[in-house]
Formats: C-alpha cells, sequence, structure tokens
C-alpha cells in the first residue's frame, strides 16, 4: 500500500460502509505505484446514478451495474452521512431488508465515491487500502489478499479481499477502488463466500461490456 501515512479525515462513508455490514492467504502485492496514475486535483461531484429496469447508471464514472433479482434498495434512506463535493453515497442494496433479522448473511453491494482530498497525501487507488484495512479488520474481518490490480471490463480497478469466520456465520467481503474525477470510487461487496462475491461483482460493467478479469494471486513457493 506504498507505506502510505496518512489517516482518513472524516467523511462518513467509511462509517456508513462498516455500520450496514455488521452481518456484514497471501496474494499478489502490488506497490501504490503501480496501481493507477496519480489524478489531477477536481472537485467530486459526481452524477448519482439512476435505476431503470433493474439496472444502476452513473454517467460520472460510465458503469452500469445489474441488480441481483429481489434484491432491495435503500441507497435514500443510508445517505446521511453524504456530503456534497466530499462524500456520496451512489448506490446500497441488499438481499433483504437490513432491518430485517435473519440468519444469514445479509449479502449487500455499496458503491460510494468519496474526494481525493479527504485523504491527505493519497495519490493511488491503493493507497485507498490502508484505511480500509484498518478499519475492516477492526471488525474482525482478516485480510485474504493484499490490494492486486484487476480489469473489470476494460476498467482497471484495484482489488482487496477480506473474510470473517464467526461460530454461526462466515462472510466475504471484496472492495475495488478507482480514482477518477476527483474521487475515490469504491464498490464493496458482501457475501457468504468468495463465488457469491464473483456472482455479484459480474453484475458490474464499464462501457456497456460484462467481462471481469480477476488475475489469481502468485502461488506461495
Amino acid at each position: 500500500m506504498g507505506g502510505m501515512g496518512f489517516r482518513p479525515c472524516s467523511s462518513g462513508i467509511f462509517l456508513l460502509l462498516l455500520a450496514v455490514m455488521p452481518a456484514l492467504g497471501q496474494g499478489t502485492h502490488i506497490s501504490a505505484q503501480a496501481s493507477s496514475k496519480p489524478q489531477a486535483r477536481q472537485t467530486c461531484s459526481p452524477d448519482p446514478g439512476a435505476i431503470a429496469d433493474g439496472v444502476y447508471r452513473n454517467s460520472s464514472f460510465a458503469f452500469s451495474y445489474k441488480l441481483p433479482f429481489g434484491w432491495v434498495e435503500r441507497t435514500a434512506q443510508m445517505q446521511e452521512g453524504s456530503e456534497p463535493g466530499k462524500s456520496q453515497l451512489l448506490l446500497a442494496v441488499f438481499e433483504r431488508p437490513p432491518e430485517a433479522a435473519g440468519d444469514t448473511v445479509n449479502s449487500a453491494v455499496i458503491m460510494a465515491a468519496e474526494s481525493v482530498d479527504l485523504y491527505p497525501g493519497l495519490k493511488y487507488a491503493a493507497d485507498y487500502f490502508a484505511p480500509l484495512t484498518e478499519l475492516t479488520t477492526g471488525k474482525g474481518f482478516k485480510v485474504v489478499n493484499e490490494p492486486y490490480e484487476v480489469s473489470v471490463s476494460g476498467k482497471q480497478m484495484v482489488r482487496g479481499d477480506f473474510t470473517k469466520d464467526a461460530p454461526a456465520l462466515s462472510m466475504y467481503q471484496t472492495s475495488l477502488v478507482a480514482l477518477a474525477k476527483g474521487c475515490v470510487l469504491s464498490v464493496t461487496f458482501l457475501g457468504v463466500d468468495e463465488d457469491e462475491v464473483d456472482q455479484l461483482i459480474d453484475g458490474l460493467s464499464f462501457s456497456g461490456s460484462t467481462k471481469t478479469t480477476k488475475p489469481k494471486p502468485a502461488a506461495k513457493p
């Protein structure tokens, strides 16, 4: 993660991300310099996007996401921490209503955009995983794969994977991150295991494609 020593400002989205997911190995490590090009400073004011015919579309970041059938959307209800120009919750969808109790993981997809300026010293997408990992592991998750590059329908992103094993409930969480238009775009998926998370990621498409390429971490010698 490039040895960054910055800490996040209070943006609200981090707290939201971890609040909605409480029931929420070594990989190929990449340097921050390899993760993406540094971004020129811009105001983070993305299009909030919209859902039509079961598909969320966002023109600012040129992507779409096909919502799993039967899932519920709670974006508007969970936007209390959003601040225009600083942080914005773009999408929050769940397998079942968050307020509904259940004995299984409430799988979820959370998308957010935060101003790069909220993270002094952040220059590359991989840098974002320093505070993200600190907060996620603080909730009892363990790192499965350190940040590594992936191509999502031609869009270069950085991926990090986490898992949480509990006596009655295990979960898998993956975050995809990219820097664009002065924003940190983060897309986080929560499921029961890696297979479910990969299926959820398949719904994410940049530039009209649905193909996602996930490099496997290097095998241990």
